[in-house]
């Protein structure tokens, strides 16, 4: 990885660590449909240009239906879910249940589209799988003003993340990296726009919301995508997956900062183990295996 590609991993970290603070602070106000309708209204805005030019806004309606289905599983559903989830648990805790996105990539790419599985990886998940555990034990409280329910909004945001991901290798690896992202966003934003609009707050929201919420969508979603995509060509998938292990770390040290959010023994426990395991998953780690003899 250059240098120039290892400062857009880190910046690219950063503003996707920070979105778990912006929702932290605006989810609460706006409500979390309302908050992701105007993170990708914004944002399809902004990357609306990257669709002129070079039959992209044809490619666009070729595919608007996997398109859809893509923003839906990609963008509307696990951010709404996201959103949801911190307005009742840390963001620095939530970006750790969302670490566990590859884990549902690898689930659901053996289960629904026929991607296979080697021996580590199953290690790999168990491991992970047992880090959430840590992490979450003593909150699964589903009782009203439990946690419960929020820790399971934020697995079912991975469990979309998972799906999509696989999706959009099967169905739509052959489009320009700008089509999936302008056409995705729009679409996800065309799915929220009557939801969002009909629980659009009926009290005021304050400035801080609305900087947390502009800032949501104008460096985590439209920034963000452009470097992710450009490091994605530039660096390749697999340099570009360990950004999943520097977002939790980012959205933890923001939070404490920020939010006075406190970072304990459990936390750090839980993160280790859930990371180790992820990169078994992921074979970003690869364990020796045993030569046979001839």
């Amino acid at each position: 990885m250059s240098a120039s590609d290892a400062l857009r991993l880190v910046l690219l970290s950063t503003l996707w660590g920070m979105s778990f603070i912006f929702m932290r602070v605006a989810a609460p106000e706006f409500g979390p449909t309302t908050l992701i309708l105007l993170r990708m209204g914004i944002g399809a805005l902004v990357l609306a240009p990257l669709l002129l030019g070079a039959g992209r806004l044809r490619m666009l309606w070729e595919h608007k239906g996997p398109l859809a289905v893509l923003g839906l599983t990609s963008q509307a559903l696990p951010f709404c879910l996201l959103a949801l989830a911190t307005t009742q648990l840390e963001a620095g805790f939530t970006s750790l249940i969302n670490a566990t996105t590859p884990l549902f990539t690898a689930l659901l790419g053996m289960a629904l589209f026929a991607t296979p599985i080697q021996k580590q990886q199953y290690l790999g998940l168990a491991i992970a799988f047992s880090g959430v555990y840590v992490l979450s034990s003593d909150r699964l409280d589903f009782q009203l003003g439990g946690d419960g329910w929020f820790i399971l909004a934020s697995l079912g945001a991975t469990f979309c993340y998972g799906f999509a991901s696989n999706f959009s290798r099967q169905r739509l690896n052959h489009l320009p990296a700008p089509v999936l992202a302008a056409g995705s966003s729009l679409m996800s934003s065309l799915l929220l726009l009557i939801p969002g609009l009909w629980m659009w707050p009926t009290t005021s929201v304050s400035l801080e919301a609305w900087g947390s919420a502009i800032a949501l969508a104008a460096l985590s979603t439209s920034l963000a995508f452009l470097i992710f995509f450009r490091l994605l060509a530039s660096a390749g998938a697999t340099a570009t997956t360990s950004v999943t292990f520097l977002v939790p770390v980012s959205a933890l040290l923001w939070g404490n900062m920020l939010l006075d959010e406190v970072i304990d023994a459990r936390i750090l426990t839980g993160m280790g183990i859930t990371l180790l395991g992820t990169a078994i998953a992921t074979r970003l780690i690869r364990l020796p295996t045993r030569q046979k003899v001839a």
